[in-house]
């Protein structure tokens, strides 16, 4: 129960118009339910259309508003009887939703960053940032970011795999950079004492685990959060929208419902449509590599290593290898990625790539961050096997940097390209070489 001085602060929140308005935008074909200050969750399903909506459910005890992170055609004839393909019909979209759960402010904080970044590394710009109401923030990309389709299916209907693949994605782009961003804080004992977890769950191999300090959870079908401007059921802070740049600088006293002005929006489209499709592109083309990888055969480069042959050298790399080693301008990241895993895969020590990727990144304009090189080649040393490039008919990475040029070894005999992925090409040029000389 709510003491009186309690309700009075709750409902002076709520009677404000430019609150009121702030959660009916978003509200919007979404399921809207009542929290108490309890915990408890009032009867589902339940939405909000108009402002008095909100000021009848918080005269009844209502402190907070949690929405669901799919967005529905008729919310209220959601039922927990419906199956997939039902949900699949009701539902018109759904947005990313990335929650960080982590017991330490400073670290949420640097989380937060790395995400931000990775999103802007995909060009993803209508991404939006709420602190939640507790200790932590919620990241979003509303759907009409969102490519319309997705291996020719509705997006709306790819929920939740599509936001899975993508958080996992995410997970795994920032994992080591957070690492060090994290072993910055102090030794293991004091981020054990800073997060209470124990040392021994944190660790892995005598090694920060970052994943096992925060938490990011993967959810189903009618999973809620709480709303912008909603106050929070424990706390009465506010789940205050905020700008990405006042990250570093924002404290939780200013989530006091008496210090807020309703100003920045969450998860509502701006006026750029569909820049997240980059974003989703490479994670499903990750999430394929991942999840085939135990199952892939060896590539035909590992059996030649048996046998001893030379490391290939450069006069016989593909056009866009020589391309992108000339230094660039857009991509670079991508570049990175698909230059450590072709020249791994073609039977380059780890110091000769270490040292070619140094001398590449010195061409860039501007080149990347050392650190970022060196946390993105340590990642790759320490996979036991090697990962393929992209193919060559991942557009998101060659023709959109710029370095897709294909030559007559591409092309073949045809006026389309049939070299697969740009590991194949060498092989081809030396079997092409081999023959010359035969004859």
């Amino acid at each position: 129960m709510m003491s009186m001085i309690e309700f009075q602060r709750v409902w002076n929140w709520y009677s404000r118009e430019s609150v009121l308005n702030a959660l009916v935008e978003i509200a919007k074909n979404r399921e809207v339910v009542s929290v108490y200050r309890d915990g408890v969750f009032g009867k589902r399903p339940d939405v909000i259309l108009y402002m008095q909506d909100v000021l009848q459910a918080v005269a009844k005890g209502a402190v907070a508003f949690h929405g669901s992170v799919e967005r529905w055609k008729q919310p209220m004839k959601l039922d927990v009887g419906l199956d997939k393909a039902q949900l699949d019909a009701m539902r018109i979209g759904w947005d990313v939703l990335i929650d960080v759960d982590v017991d330490d402010f400073e670290i949420a904080k640097i989380t937060v960053k790395k995400i931000i970044e990775a999103f802007k590394d995909h060009g993803v710009s209508s991404y939006s940032v709420k602190f939640t109401g507790g200790t932590s923030f919620h990241i979003g990309i509303p759907f009409e970011a969102l490519p319309e389709k997705i291996n020719s299916l509705p997006t709306a209907s790819q929920y939740p795999d599509i936001l899975h693949k993508i958080i996992e994605y995410l997970k795994w782009y920032i994992k080591e950079q957070l690492k060090e961003e994290i072993e910055a804080l102090g030794k293991p004992e004091e981020i054990s004492m800073r997060t209470g977890k124990p040392l021994k769950e944190i660790l892995e191999n005598g090694e920060i685990v970052p994943f096992k300090i925060i938490s990011i959870d993967l959810f189903g079908s009618r999973h809620l959060f709480r709303l912008p401007y909603s106050l929070h059921e424990k706390t009465l802070n506010v789940s205050l929208p905020i700008k990405p740049e006042d990250i570093d600088k924002f404290e939780i006293a200013q989530a006091a419902p008496e210090r807020v002005k309703v100003e920045e929006k969450f998860l509502i489209p701006k006026t750029k449509l569909h820049d997240a499709e980059a974003l989703v592109v490479e994670a499903l083309d990750w999430s394929s590599k991942y999840l085939k990888e135990e199952k892939e055969e060896i590539p035909k480069v590992e059996v030649r290593k048996k046998k001893k042959i030379k490391i290939i050298p450069e006069e016989y790399f593909p056009p866009c290898i020589k391309t992108a080693l000339e230094g660039l301008r857009d991509g670079r990241k991508r570049s990175l990625f698909i230059l450590v895993n072709f020249l791994r895969t073609i039977g380059w020590s780890l110091d000769k790539i270490e040292s070619k990727i140094m001398e590449w990144n010195s061409k860039n304009i501007p080149p990347l961050k050392n650190s970022y090189i060196r946390t993105q080649l340590r990642w790759h040393f320490r996979q036991e096997r090697n990962l393929l490039p992209p193919n060559c008919d991942n557009e998101n990475f060659y023709v959109s940097i710029g370095i897709c040029k294909p030559d007559s070894t591409c092309k073949g005999n045809s006026e389309e390209i049939v070299i697969k992925n740009p590991v194949n090409y060498p092989f081809k040029k030396l079997k092409i070489k081999k023959k010359r000389k035969k004859s």
